[in-house]
């Protein structure tokens, strides 16, 4: 059998001695020993991601290797191997993005909310039988997730 010389492309720029990468059209190619193995756009960091760790789990190349060639940290490498050999190619494509939300807010605890505000309950008070802050309940107040009872709080009227 004929030992195969690695051939790259003009454009391509090495990872290591067998794996190198190029840009053409929107388009990066990666190659090894000049045949491509993965192909993403330009724009996708989910598959660039997914990419460069499927290289360092399948031992293709170091972190150390990938972070000097495409000019990104070692550890973001590093945490990407980690998060394939945890979470499979799920972690990469199936996320859902909790940016935003308030993780101790849950549908349950502001419908718990709601009726100890309509019951008269103080902002404060509420916010501490829930186990929030009153900030909490003051953003979800201001937000219109949760209405305040303005009923029990009106001043009585006088005589005239």
């Amino acid at each position: 059998m004929q030992t195969q010389m690695p051939i790259f492309p003009e454009t391509t720029k090495l990872i290591n001695g067998s794996v190198g990468f190029f840009k053409k059209d929107d388009f990066i190619y990666y190659l090894h020993n000049g045949s491509p193995i993965f192909c993403h756009h330009i724009d996708n960091r989910n598959n660039y991601r997914y990419i460069i760790a499927n290289m360092v789990v399948s031992k293709l190349c170091h972190p150390s290797e990938i972070s000097k060639a495409l000019g990104v940290s070692q550890r973001n490498v590093e945490r990407y191997a980690k998060k394939l050999r945890e979470d499979g190619m799920e972690g990469f494509f199936n996320q859902i993005d909790h940016r935003g939300e308030c993780y101790k807010m849950t549908e349950g605890l502001l419908l718990h909310a709601q009726q100890l505000l309509e019951s008269g309950m103080s902002q404060l008070k509420t916010a501490k039988t829930l186990g929030v802050s009153e900030s909490c309940i003051r953003y979800h107040l201001k937000d219109g997730t949760l209405k305040k009872n303005f009923s029990t709080h009106q001043p009585a009227e006088q005589g005239k």
